[in-house]
Formats: C-alpha cells, sequence, structure tokens
C-alpha cells in the first residue's frame, strides 16, 4: 500500500518554521539581551548553516540592536559565514612551518580545482580556507579537511581527495 507522503516544499517550509521557533528560543533564553548577540549569531549559523542578511536583520530587529553592528560582529569573526558553506571544508594552514613544508601548493591547487579562499567553488562541492596557524606545526603542512586535521599532505593525495569527491 502507498505511503502518502508531504509534497517537498510542505516539508522545507516545516523545517524553516521550527528553526524560526528554535532561534526564537534562543534569544528568549537570553531575554532578548543584545548582549547575548555571539551566541544568539552563533545559534543562528548552526540552524540555517550561514547568517544570511535578512537573518541578521532579523537578529538585528529581534535584539533592538542596530544592524550595522550585528553585521560588524558577524564579520569580525572569522566562525561566522555570510555565504552558504559547500558540503566538504578544506582550510590550509599557512603558518611559517606549513608554509615552508608547501602548503602554498596546496593552496594552489586547491584554488585552481576549487574556488579562491574565503569562498565556496561553483558547484557546492568545496568551501576553501586559509589559517594563519592551526598549531600542527609537527605534521606540516597540515590541511583541516572537514573538521579533521590531516598532517604531511601531499598534492597527489590532495588531488586524490579531490577526485574522489567529484571535484572536476
Amino acid at each position: 500500500m502507498p505511503v502518502e507522503t508531504k509534497p517537498q516544499a510542505a516539508t522545507v517550509a516545516a523545517a524553516r518554521d521550527n528553526r524560526e521557533k528554535m532561534l526564537e528560543r534562543a534569544m528568549s533564553r537570553y531575554h532578548y539581551s543584545g548582549d547575548a548577540l555571539i551566541e544568539v549569531l552563533h545559534t543562528a549559523q548552526e540552524l540555517y548553516g550561514f547568517l544570511s542578511p535578512d537573518l541578521l536583520n532579523t537578529i538585528a530587529r529581534k535584539l533592538k540592536l542596530p544592524p550595522s553592528r550585528v553585521l560588524g560582529v558577524a564579520t569580525f569573526y572569522h566562525f561566522f559565514s555570510l555565504a552558504p558553506k559547500g558540503e566538504h571544508s578544506m582550510t590550509v594552514c599557512l603558518g611559517t612551518a606549513c608554509y615552508v613544508a608547501g602548503s602554498l601548493g596546496l593552496m594552489n591547487t586547491l584554488e585552481h580545482r576549487c574556488a579562491k579562499a574565503g569562498t565556496t567553488s561553483p558547484d557546492g562541492k568545496v568551501s576553501v580556507g586559509a589559517a594563519r596557524c592551526i598549531g600542527a606545526c609537527g605534521i606540516a603542512p597540515a590541511v583541516i579537511y572537514d573538521g579533521r586535521i590531516m598532517g604531511r599532505v601531499t598534492q597527489e593525495q590532495l588531488n586524490k581527495e579531490l577526485d574522489r569527491i567529484g571535484v572536476k
């Protein structure tokens, strides 16, 4: 017997409503205080994946803060993203030890095959980042790949992984 399912648009709308309620609860927990801006932004990014202009304006309005302050905080801290992230993320350490060990070549490969540092590839597969130092000097050059630190990364390893995830 076939099971009746909701149309996809209705499911997406229900998830959106749920996220809005969860964000509202987070703001309520902090009594809509502007002092909780960073915590509210963290919650919003966890729920939505990134901080859109509309979302930032909503947060500013509900916390009774100027939109410029909310945007200023969102752009000051490196953790926050104003654009959608890719399915995968790769952050290359460009600290001295990693740089000397060849991390610039790794970054060049990512920028050539995926996108410039700080952006996401057009196909949405990979977000590319650069870090000043991740504190993994003993395993240089290091790359943070989907939250895991990879050490002594070679061009071949990086290209193999990009091939595996379907990057052209």
